[in-house]
């Protein structure tokens, strides 16, 4: 893209941020008799609650608890097209919630917040990325997972971050040259790794964004014996001090085989809730975003995921609220690229 596709981008991510209402304050405090009141819903609605990583670790604790699932955004899409509930919760962004309802068209899909999205999603607006596709024409072309539907519908193939790697060396060996959107930093890694001839849409994720080498490199000599866990939505200068790149799931994994005792990890801090459970003896440390020195706090929250909180979940299920819609023919475009998705390791 050139400078002033660039700069429209980035505008339109700014302009996003200053028109909606959000704070880290929006993570209220929990109440066991709020708690009781959304598994009461849950069960009442025949509803089931599906969590990212990156959500309030309370809402994460009671998808567990109620038979839900806290995963990446891969394995909420199967898993919602897999259960019987006939209402589908779904704490996380918009994107989820729209891969969710056309995954499984016959069932309701509801969020807490109709404002929850993504600088990814919004930074790729569908009609300019269309027409981008169109000086392109003989390219395959593959979105990242953090896309609208449209975008999806306009797509070859959907990848999320756990598959990407694998689908553009599956790819890149079929011989095809591609277009690769909208995450240039994870675009620029998967080149990087495969050397496959990818051209790359101009986005990035405003909070992976912000990991800062140096400050990494600080708290590195603060804990020496740390490993470094990245998630490739990050600047290239932070993936190169890398002990592991990976996804939200491949970083979990990462860190219960690795032997060190501390980690040093360049994602949302909303993972820790997972990583703590799962790890108990084990110490994380969020990378810093700002400043030069390792003692800074790090801004290392989605402040759209942060829209998810347990008041706005326990109204979105007793009144149904926020449901989300797709448009027919724009489902049955993306659904086409997200089956590829699905099915790939199944077929290769």
């Amino acid at each position: 893209m050139d400078l002033n596709k660039q700069s429209v981008q980035k505008r339109l991510v700014r302009e996003h941020l200053e028109n909606i209402k959000f704070s880290q304050s929006d993570r209220v405090a929990s109440s066991p008799e709020l708690e009781y009141n959304i598994e009461t819903a849950l069960k009442k609605n025949n509803a089931v609650l599906i969590a990212h990583y990156y959500t309030d670790p309370k809402i994460q604790e009671l998808a567990e608890k109620t038979g839900g699932i806290v995963s990446d955004s891969l394995e909420m899409a199967r898993f919602g097209a897999s259960h019987r509930a006939d209402n589908l919760i779904v704490a996380g962004v918009r994107f989820m919630g729209e891969t969710a309802k056309i995954l499984t068209p016959e069932k309701r899909v509801f969020m807490p917040s109709d404002e929850a999205t993504c600088s990814l999603d919004i930074g790729c607006p569908p009609i300019e990325f269309s027409n981008f596709c169109d000086k392109y024409p003989d390219r395959t072309i593959v979105v990242y997972a953090n896309t609208s539907a449209a975008v999806k519908a306009r797509a070859d193939w959907v990848v999320t971050s756990s598959i990407a790697l694998d689908v553009i060396n599956y790819l890149d060996e079929c011989g095809e040259s591609m277009i690769w959107a909208p995450d240039k930093y994870l675009g620029s890694y998967i080149k990087k790794n495969t050397g496959a001839d990818m051209i790359l849409w101009d986005g990035s994720c405003i909070v992976h964004e912000e990991f800062k080498a140096k400050g990494i490199l600080d708290l590195k000599k603060v804990y020496p014996d740390a490993a470094i866990l990245v998630h490739p939505e990050s600047p290239d200068s932070v993936v190169e001090l890398a002990d592991f790149v990976g996804s939200t799931s491949q970083i979990i994994s990462a860190a219960k085989r690795l032997s060190n005792e501390n980690f040093i990890v360049a994602t949302d801090a909303g993972i820790f809730y997972k990583m703590n459970q799962m790890m108990p003896g084990k110490n994380f440390y969020i990378a810093p975003t700002a400043g030069s020195g390792a003692t800074c706090r790090s801004c290392a929250n989605c402040p759209w995921m942060a829209m998810n909180n347990l008041e706005n979940l326990l109204f979105c299920i007793e009144h149904k609220s926020n449901e989300i819609v797709v448009d027919g023919s724009i489902a049955a475009g993306a659904k086409k690229s997200l089956n590829k998705m699905l099915s790939f390791r199944k077929t290769t």
